[in-house]
């Protein structure tokens, strides 16, 4: 089998498995509301900062009639936490270096904290001196909806689950090679598997498995 047919087939089968458990809880290590958060997101992302322009909340349309997980307000609310549900469902975002994922140098799949949802890996992480956790690639970028974002006097590019529309961060042209990205992404919006325990949930949802 060629190589890009078996990864449209691995991705279809993830998307399977993804819809199929929809409706469990969160993965572990979700990110929860820092202490003493800022009453703005403005107040601590100078807008004339380049690097910091990923710490402005969003004001992008998402169309939520073609994500594959949808739910109603009062189940969101019933899945996330507060701060979860302010990042990923009202476009906000989180402190810089006052989230869960920053700084984490663990090996292994994060994934969206909406639909759990494979997104990035920490071998695509890097250190961007932001103060939120960035990535050079995401893990598969048919699961990563682009958005153009004019709030704020800027024009950024605003990046969501396409599974489930969650919002997670912004895409910036400032990452080191291969690919000079830099997906700078909000921790509230993401949940943490480590890579032996990945290993397995995608050995769970191979193509091969998801036909049996």
């Amino acid at each position: 089998m060629k190589k890009w047919s078996f990864l449209a087939l691995f991705v279809t089968a993830i998307a399977a498995a993804v819809f199929l458990h929809a409706q469990n809880k969160p993965l572990m290590n979700a990110s929860s509301s820092p202490a003493g958060s800022p009453a703005s997101d403005a107040a601590y992302c100078p807008p004339d900062d380049a690097k910091s322009a990923c710490g402005l909340p969003s004001k992008v349309v998402i169309d939520m009639s073609n994500t594959t997980v949808q739910r109603t307000e009062a189940e969101w609310r019933a899945r996330l936490t507060p701060e979860q549900f302010r990042v990923a469902r009202q476009q906000g975002t989180e402190p810089p270096f006052r989230n869960a994922y920053w700084d984490s140098h663990e090996d292994g799949v994060f994934f969206c904290v909406g639909c759990d949802t494979p997104l990035f890996d920490s071998r695509h992480k890097f250190e961007s001196g932001t103060g939120w956790p960035s990535y050079w690639q995401p893990l598969e970028k048919l699961f990563i909806g682009e958005e153009r974002d004019v709030s704020w006097g800027m024009v950024r590019i605003e990046v969501h689950c396409k599974v489930c529309g969650s919002h997670l961060g912004h895409l910036f042209d400032d990452g080191p090679r291969p690919t000079g990205q830099r997906y700078c992404i909000n921790s509230a919006s993401l949940s943490f598997m480590s890579r032996a325990d990945y290993d397995t949930w995608a050995a769970r949802n191979s193509p091969g498995k998801s036909a049996q």
